[in-house]
């Protein structure tokens, strides 16, 4: 799963709902976005990438949201791959 593509994606998302007036509602429209639109792989690459390399790429509205989901919520095992760095 290309993680960078995954970031971009979740920064697009992100976008679309930081222009909203209440904070918290946006906040929970990205996790709720995310949530039904995405696959369970593409939120468990994301998680296993912030794991290892941190949030600093996703914009702050992003990094909010991650946390309401169970996804995010969990300790994630990196992949025999990850731990190598090989992809």
């Amino acid at each position: 799963m290309n993680t960078a593509k995954l970031i971009k994606m979740a920064n697009q998302i992100g976008a679309f709902f930081d222009a909203m007036p209440d904070r918290e509602q946006a906040v929970n429209d990205v996790a709720t976005h995310i949530s039904r639109h995405w696959e369970p792989r593409m939120r468990a690459a994301l998680a296993r990438h912030l794991v290892l390399h941190g949030d600093a790429e996703l914009m702050p509205i992003v990094r909010h949201a991650l946390p309401l989901l169970d996804d995010f919520r969990v300790a994630v095992v990196p992949t025999p791959d990850e731990r190598t760095g090989r992809q």
